[in-house]
């Protein structure tokens, strides 16, 4: 099967590649690994180097990666310039960081001596989307690199050329040939490659189901895994919040990157008292958003990524209409060549519904009015999901309590969230485990060995 690079404003096909086969593969994982041994004995101040030239690269070529994310995944240019802008930042805050994270730690015991030390695991597996090209890459090589791994990225199939200019990015930054590398493999192939003894560990960010699979690969070959899943995060309005900053977010976090991201803003909870209120402001703004070709710099939302997906939404909210919720903006996809779909709102949700229960991925943000507070956090929590949460109210003290009892990775108050290279990121339940990020980010793919000495 080859990768198709198509443009899904167009529908039409830009590049195709031919997939490799297992000989390909082995030769490929094998030379991870030699370059690898050798990366592990460089200085934090050399890898440090490469990193920060990374970041300058990242820089200098944000209109021309911005460019390719929009035709390769139909992200808008604004969009894409700011994701690459955060890979540089990422990449600059792990070439200061790393030699820190990576200390080790004096402990006092009965020893003469004892410490904790961080060593290299060796070769990453990267199994990435293809939402955010660009930073979910960066999110995981940036500090397995400077830890001293290696890394084999299986990118989504339909952003080969998004993967193939990463590698080059790296390459072109001083990094040692062969140190990351784009394996250009089938999904079926990704057990194959974690069952490699070539390869350590294994890093994924998708679906829930393509989790499951590669950590039942992983538990099967004893490889570390850390898994970053899927989430319908809620978004709780309590009766004191400003609602015009509310749904200004509220639109920000559901409609950006055409509603595909794991964090957004998913759920609207609003309490009774201004439930009403907010969604009116909710529905006008929403309603202002231009979407378009994501190759004009007006454009706010582009295409979802392909056809199938929007197929797959759509089917999502047409249930949840026979179900009981009723649409209030939007809710049918936009005729022509082009997988778009407008930004859509469902009101009147409840648990009778397939939009309360399952993650919608893409631009349809689903209403589930709650009577108070405490009904809010109930709504919050009934889910199998555990990733991001946000809760919006003046009284900040109060908000906190409630972000304590929300089962979520992260919450943020009267704030978007969003991933930040100091904070750790990652989700609980079927939302995954383990952590990116920060320095728990850069220590899941290290050995945590314990030295004693008398």
């Amino acid at each position: 099967m080859p990768y198709i690079s198509l443009n899904p404003a167009t529908n039409k096909t830009l590049k195709t590649y031919t997939s490799w086969d297992s000989h390909h593969l082995a030769s490929i994982l094998e030379q991870a690994y030699n370059a690898q041994q050798l990366s592990a004995h460089t200085t934090f101040a050399e890898r440090a180097e490469h990193m920060n030239r990374a970041a300058m690269l990242l820089h200098q070529r944000a209109d021309e990666y911005a460019g390719l994310m929009a035709v390769e995944m139909g992200k808008p240019l604004r969009e894409g310039r700011a994701e690459v802008e955060k890979c540089a930042l990422a990449c600059d805050y792990y070439a200061v960081h790393a030699e820190h994270f990576m200390q080790a730690e004096m402990v006092r015991t009965d020893a003469g001596k004892s410490y904790v030390s961080y060593d290299p695991l060796g070769v990453v597996l990267g199994v990435m989307p293809w939402n955010f090209p660009f930073f979910q890459v960066i999110r995981f090589a940036a500090p397995a690199l400077m830890a001293g791994n290696a890394c084999v990225l299986k990118h989504a199939s339909n952003v080969p050329q998004c993967a193939l200019v990463l590698e080059q990015l790296f390459r072109d930054a001083g990094f040692a040939p062969h140190l990351i590398t784009t394996l250009m493999i089938e999904a079926a192939d990704v057990g194959e490659a974690i069952a490699s003894h070539y390869v350590h560990a294994v890093t994924l960010t998708g679906s829930e189901t393509a989790g499951r699979k590669v950590a039942a690969h992983a538990g099967q070959h004893l490889k570390k895994c850390v898994l970053e899943l899927g989430g319908s995060d809620a978004f709780i309005i309590l009766k004191d919040a400003d609602l015009e900053q509310a749904a200004n977010i509220a639109v920000k976090s559901r409609f950006q990157n055409c509603g595909q991201s794991c964090i957004a803003a998913k759920r609207i909870i609003p309490v009774a008292e201004i439930a009403d209120e907010f969604l009116s402001l909710f529905i006008k703004k929403t309603a202002e958003l231009k979407v378009g070709d994501p190759l004009d710099e007006a454009t706010q939302m582009g295409p979802m990524a392909r056809l199938d997906l929007r197929e797959a939404l759509h089917e999502q909210v047409t249930d949840s209409i026979a179900q009981g919720a009723q649409a209030i903006l939007g809710c049918e996809p936009i005729s022509g060549d082009g997988a778009f779909y407008p930004p859509s709102i469902l009101d009147g949700v409840t648990a009778k519904t397939r939009a309360y229960h399952e993650e919608l991925f893409g631009p349809v943000a689903a209403v589930i009015r709650a009577t108070d507070e405490e009904e809010a956090v109930q709504i919050a929590n009934d889910t199998r999901f555990g990733l991001g949460s946000s809760v919006w109210s003046r009284d900040t003290g109060q908000a906190e309590k409630v972000a304590r009892q929300i089962q979520a990775g992260c919450t943020f108050i009267n704030g978007m969230v969003r991933s930040d290279p100091r904070l750790p990121f990652g989700g609980t339940k079927a939302s995954g485990f383990g952590r990116e990020l920060s320095y728990h980010g850069i220590r899941e793919f290290a050995n945590i060995k314990t030295v004693w000495i008398r």
